[in-house]
């Protein structure tokens, strides 16, 4: 292999690692121990550069998979600053993540839009949004998550809803057998 063959080989495996590192900081809010998990990636396509600030496009059906987590979307978009993630973005319609949660619940997420902001830990999922959980549900055009102090913000533009819906706990302990 001459050089410059083994110099683009690098160049592609650092990318690739660059990549990884972004979309296992995009999925942080997972559960904590499949943070510890290998990330497997599909896509039709990724386009974009791995320079310190750069954006990174995958496109033609994505599919994140990193222990429990299970993220699919159109398109995702990793932005990098400095040479670190600083924001994933996944789009489609929906955007599907399920997860389980650090209890052993499941969850399911969907969203025409879901973007998670590494430096200020928030996830903004928009656009038809529904998160199902064991114990209830949230729909509404727009629901916001800090993942540093657990704040959940939701609501609409202009007369938009939110819609929750709690079960008692004998109700999700009885659905549990089934």
């Amino acid at each position: 292999m001459s050089r410059i063959d083994q110099e683009g080989s690098g160049r592609r495996r650092k990318a690739l690692a660059v990549l990884l590192a972004c979309l296992v900081a995009g999925a942080a809010f997972a559960r904590s121990s499949d943070r510890d998990k290998e990330m497997l990636i599909e896509a039709g396509h990724q386009s974009g550069t791995f320079a310190a600030d750069s954006v990174n496009v995958l496109s033609g059906g994505v599919r994140v998979r990193q222990g429990t987590l299970d993220i699919s979307s159109g398109t995702a978009s990793i932005t990098v600053a400095d040479g670190d993630p600083v924001r994933a973005v996944f789009s489609g319609s929906p955007v599907v993540l399920k997860q389980v949660m650090d209890d052993g619940t499941p969850m399911t997420a969907r969203a025409d839009n879901v973007d998670y902001n590494l430096r200020t830990e928030t996830v903004v999922f928009t656009g038809n949004v529904n998160i199902e959980q064991p114990r209830g549900s949230m729909r509404g055009a727009r629901v916001v998550y800090n993942l540093q102090t657990g704040n959940v913000e939701s609501g609409g533009e202009g007369n938009g809803r939110v819609h929750l819906r709690i079960l008692p706990k004998a109700a999700r302990e009885a659905g549990e057998g089934q």
